[in-house]
């Protein structure tokens, strides 16, 4: 469990942020300055807030009212930041063995061999930091981290600084930290498909305030928070299992809320649970079933909620039977068809727009 209920002034910008989230993953979720960072480092003991309260599990580390500020060295929190912060004139070996250091006890072999084995850095322990690349530093940060056996692992904007082909690289490691680990994972990020990729729980920060938080799947799919939620890159989540794959046209057949879409072939078995994310502005609407058409995915619904923004484009979440679908059309299509709360629609999503993310699995 993290429970933060924090408030505190930094020049002209002001944070009130209050939330709480037992999920293996929770992700700050929000634009350049919205304050995410701001939490993490009054959750960290970096900046103390002026009120409020900090648990972490069972652990006060921060109350103002009961004079509890825990000093952010025996605070037992695991940072990593998108500048590793590694030792240059340490090896590898070197800078994994400091996080140990400020464990509780002394790892043990077995934990040094757990996490070298999950971060796969074996070959890298001999080595010093500059020969290294972007991602084989970063794992080696995260390898520091928890080998302090904190109460928390703080990961601020851990891939910003890192190249597509190195985020790819590193992404699968966090799927493998994240599926293992039983240190709860504050995440923070302004990119939608590592939050989709990675958290359970999203908690959306604007302005130095949570504007919600809760399942990503349900935040996401809130209309009247598209703005906040990608903008442009806006879109609903869904938790969904492999049906079937065709092998003739190496295609994967998905199951979600009791309909079926179809994507490019996934590497997993039938059963297996993935996430699919679909983007507001790859969503097509239409008033009656199209026929005749290359677009595979036809998902039939009703309108729950109709958000109208002052341009040119609207914001429709659709349910698709238990599921929330978001939809962006222009005012002019929507006025044109006649859609309105509880009308009947059919959303038709191309194949290769549907983002993909299949759970790590040993």
């Amino acid at each position: 469990m993290i429970d933060v209920d924090i408030r505190l002034t930094l020049g002209a910008f002001s944070l009130d942020a209050a939330f709480a989230s037992s999920a293996p993953v929770t992700a700050l979720f929000g634009r350049s300055g919205a304050g995410k960072s701001t939490i993490v480092k009054a959750v960290g003991g970096l900046l103390t807030p002026e009120d409020g309260r900090i648990l972490l599990g069972d652990t006060v580390v921060f109350d103002s009212a009961a004079g509890i500020d825990v000093p952010a060295r025996l605070r037992r929190i695991g940072h990593v930041f998108q500048d590793a912060r590694l030792f240059p004139h340490m090896t590898v070996e070197k800078n994994l063995a400091y996080g140990g250091r400020f464990s509780k006890q002394k790892p043990t072999s077995k934990t040094w061999e757990e996490v070298v084995k999950l971060l796969d850095i074996g070959l890298l322990l001999g080595r010093h930091p500059a020969g290294l690349s972007g991602g084989e530093i970063q794992r080696v940060a995260i390898g520091r981290a928890l080998l302090m056996s904190p109460l928390a692992l703080i990961m601020d904007e851990p891939l910003a600084s890192l190249d597509g082909r190195r985020k790819a690289e590193i992404l699968p490691y966090l799927d493998r930290l994240t599926a293992s680990s039983r240190v709860p994972i504050l995440y923070v990020s302004h990119a939608l498909d590592e939050v989709m990729r990675l958290a359970s729980t999203l908690v959306l920060v604007e302005a130095g305030a949570v504007l919600a938080s809760g399942p990503v799947e349900e935040v996401m799919a809130r209309a009247d928070l598209a703005d906040a939620t990608g903008g442009e890159d806006a879109g609903a989540v869904f938790a969904a299992t492999i049906s079937r794959h065709d092998d003739d046209y190496h295609l994967t057949h998905i199951e979600i809320s009791g309909q079926m879409v179809t994507v490019p072939r996934v590497a997993a078995p039938p059963g297996h649970a993935m996430r699919l994310l679909i983007r507001a502005g790859d969503v097509v609407l239409a008033a009656r079933r199209p026929e005749a058409l290359s677009t595979r995915n036809i998902l039939s619904g009703h309108i729950e909620a109709i958000e109208i923004g002052q341009g040119a484009y609207v914001d429709i979440a659709v349910d698709i039977g238990g599921g929330h679908l978001r939809a962006r059309i222009t005012r002019q299509a929507m006025d044109e068809l006649g859609f309105k709360i509880g009308a009947p629609v059919f959303a038709l999503i191309k194949s290769v727009a549907i983002g993909r993310r299949v759970p790590w699995s040993d």
